[in-house]
């Protein structure tokens, strides 16, 4: 028996990863050196965090696609 996955809700969840794009797409909001962060400037700082926050979105698409 063939067991068909929901394509609605994989596309749902899909949608989960455009929002790293455009968080880091819009530079003017983040093209700053305040606040720090441990000495680090805002911009650095808020791509890192974007980095592990993607990475807990690939996730939890992953496993909703599963």
């Amino acid at each position: 028996m063939i067991r068909r996955s929901s394509s609605k809700g994989h596309r749902w969840s899909a949608l989960l990863l455009i929002i790293p794009f455009i968080a880091l797409l819009w530079l003017p909001f983040y093209n700053r050196t305040d606040p720090s962060f441990l000495g680090i400037p805002f911009f650095y700082w808020y791509q890192m965090l974007w980095i592990i926050i993607t990475a807990i979105l690939t996730l939890i698409v992953y496993f909703l696609g599963a």
